[in-house]
């Protein structure tokens, strides 16, 4: 069952709102205030979908609610239709100037009111939408395909910002860059689609493993990082070594009922900011780190 919108009407006068609820409530579900204070709480505890709002009431005035609601991060998008005895071209202007987006006056005409209050919640729903999809192509860009971890775009964005906040608070920042041991060979023996899923597999366990406040990213290929902030090189190397340990355990499934293991090394580095301005030396030292592990035998932490 499709749910009602939701309508809050403001008017200090009882007999207004009552004529509003009777005339609305059979499309939509229509909430009321006798008063700005009370109106002003009810959009921030409740999820409003649209404000018809009475100019001329004591204390606090219908212009006055709406700055305040188009002040407040949670309520400014919330549209306000003045609905109001007041017919001059000043008021009218003020309206609208303030953020209200239609104007109706006193007495309305039913059909009329309906008709704009459609209007003007057919519209959000359109603006709400195209909000959505521009949030989904936005992750989309940032995002690995294959994984669903960040991709290099957005590790180029996030290093960046990590690294002047970790500076400016004088917090420790460390990396590990990872890959996958002898991934040409798995390819060759066993097929790209399984190496694929060796990708996706160790996507799937840096995304358990890590911790909160991480960042793991894909790079490409089945090269992969981790950003660590508030964490110096000790500790960085100790997560490192639960993910290697979690990997060496896993088993991917394929064909009919076999299962490969497989293997990663990391390597770890802090950022040195007594001597850094930037975060490429560091990411340099990781990436020489896991040569190193590479070197040393695979399956390591360096």
């Amino acid at each position: 069952m499709e749910t009602k919108p939701v309508i809050l009407a403001v008017d200090d006068t009882e007999l207004n709102t009552d004529i509003l609820v009777e005339l609305l409530r059979d499309r939509y579900e229509v909430i009321t205030a006798l008063d700005g204070e009370r109106a002003i709480e009810i959009a921030n505890k409740k999820h409003v979908d649209l404000i018809l709002l009475d100019i001329m009431m004591p204390e606090m005035d219908g212009y006055d609610v709406c700055q305040h609601l188009k002040s407040n991060q949670k309520t400014k998008d919330i549209p306000i239709i003045f609905i109001t005895a007041k017919t001059d071209e000043t008021s009218i202007e003020k309206a609208y100037d303030i953020g209200g987006i239609d104007y109706v006056t006193k007495p309305f005409r039913p059909k009329e009111l309906l008709a704009r209050v459609q209007r003007e919640l057919a519209m959000q729903k359109l603006i709400d939408e195209l909000k959505k999809s521009q949030e989904e192509l936005k992750l989309l860009a940032i995002t690995d395909s294959m994984t669903k971890l960040y991709n290099r775009r957005y590790f180029s964005e996030i290093s960046m910002e990590l690294f002047a906040l970790a500076k400016r608070e004088n917090r420790p920042l460390s990396l590990i860059m990872l890959d996958i041991d002898k991934f040409k060979t798995i390819n060759d023996t066993y097929g790209h689609k399984v190496g694929d899923e060796a990708i996706i597999a160790l996507g799937n366990l840096l995304r358990k493993a890590k911790r909160k406040s991480d960042v793991a990213c894909r790079l490409g290929g089945e090269e992969f990082v981790l950003l660590l902030p508030n964490t110096a090189y000790k500790d960085a190397k100790k997560v490192a070594e639960k993910i290697r340990k979690r990997v060496e355990k896993s088993k991917i499934p394929y064909d009919e009922g076999k299962t490969l293991s497989f293997t990663i090394s990391l390597g770890v580095a802090e950022v040195d900011f007594e001597h850094e301005d930037q975060i490429e030396p560091a990411l340099k030292r990781a990436d020489d780190a896991l040569y190193e592990a590479k070197k040393s035998g695979r399956n390591r932490v360096c």
